[in-house]
């Protein structure tokens, strides 16, 4: 068969073409699964983000509405206005929580775990059952968990199996926030000593805005809460935007669910806090001592541990812990900032789906 050199032409010319139009609808193809990628991304972002913390941290704490980092905002009388609070009232800079569905107030029991059970059947059909091994096992058996364990760590409210446990962790555990924390520990300081010294909040109120007093069987035990159980609270965050801003560049801050606080704390000479659990052992709570006089001590797991200026302390508080100030009028108060962290042995997926489940007012 002979071959004309203008039949080549045509066939090459034929051939390229089609090589052309194989690209263009490939790349075309392409494009259209990347797009609807993006747009799955969007979606599954936005249904995530029901908590107003979800998203980081705004740098301006007087920012009300939109997106994330967005605060609470409240009026003279601390309620809430703009938007629902889901159920959480900020009375004196304290989030009083009112709904009967908070899993943080609510006593263990088969309804908890019924509940628990139930956001994760429906956390994973939204997203995925993938990573949720350890998460699928604590709900199943929560109840089994929490009236089992030994009497030196015994969370009330949700137990995560095959953690590993100790009253203390190394500062190596949550370095980068440690590290964090302990730089600021200047700027903290002069915020504390800015609200603290602030003129009493109302008539015949011996404490400054924002401070609510705990109940303690000796002694003083105040706290200033920036976030209270995953809620921001707007008011006290406009008083202290350096901590504001530390808190949002923290890595493993339990920012989007009930087990995040971060406050300062403060015990008058005297003061003892009791014997306690904490809620969960997913978190381990730091403490970055700002005022240590002597005679001051944190006892967790039957281990003491002292403060000291400028450092960390990280404690696992689902362990039986307590503190107290034994100290003499003239050494003054001992203060913390105190912050909950991630427990460093939690995977990002579970992270994910603990902040879905104990969203705060869920």
């Amino acid at each position: 068969m002979e071959w004309s050199l203008e039949r080549v032409r045509e066939m090459v010319a034929g051939g390229m073409q089609s090589m052309r139009d194989c690209e263009s609808s490939a790349f075309g193809t392409a494009m259209c699964l990347l797009l609807l990628f993006v747009w799955y991304c969007y979606r599954v972002g936005r249904e995530h983000s029901s908590s107003p913390l979800r998203g980081g941290y705004s740098n301006e704490p007087s920012r009300v509405g939109g997106g994330g980092g967005a605060l609470i905002s409240t009026d003279g009388d601390g309620r809430a206005k703009g938007r629902p609070v889901s159920g959480v009232e900020e009375q004196n800079g304290f989030a009083y929580c009112q709904s009967t569905e908070c899993f943080r107030c609510t006593n263990t029991g088969e309804g908890l775990n019924q509940r628990l059970y139930h956001s994760l059947q429906d956390y994973a059909k939204r997203y995925t059952w993938s990573g949720m091994g350890r998460v699928h096992k604590g709900v199943r058996d929560q109840g089994r968990y929490l009236t089992s364990r030994p009497t030196i760590q015994r969370p009330e409210v949700f137990f995560l199996p095959d953690l590993p446990s100790a009253p203390f962790f190394s500062r190596d555990a949550q370095k980068h926030d440690v590290e964090l924390l302990e730089r600021s520990f200047p700027a903290l300081l002069a915020e504390f000593e800015n609200i603290y010294h602030a003129p009493p909040a109302r008539a015949g109120s011996s404490l400054p805005p924002g401070w609510k007093a705990n109940s303690t069987p000796h002694g003083q035990w105040w706290t200033f809460y920036l976030v209270n159980q995953g809620t921001p609270l707007a008011l006290n965050a406009r008083r202290c935007p350096r901590a504001w801003r530390v808190l949002g560049q923290l890595r493993t801050f339990i920012a989007n669910n009930v087990f995040g606080n971060a406050c300062f704390s403060v015990l008058t000479p005297g003061a003892l806090i009791t014997e306690h659990y904490g809620p969960t052992n997913v978190r381990l709570r730091c403490h970055l001592g700002l005022r240590v006089p002597s005679s001051c001590e944190l006892v967790v797991g039957g281990e003491p541990q002292c403060w000291s200026e400028g450092s960390c302390l990280l404690f696992d508080d689902s362990f039986l812990h307590r503190a107290f100030h034994e100290g003499s009028p003239e050494d003054g108060p001992r203060v913390v900032f105190m912050v909950d962290l991630w427990h460093p042995n939690v995977a990002a997926a579970e992270r994910q789906a603990l902040d879905y489940i104990f969203t705060p007012g869920r």
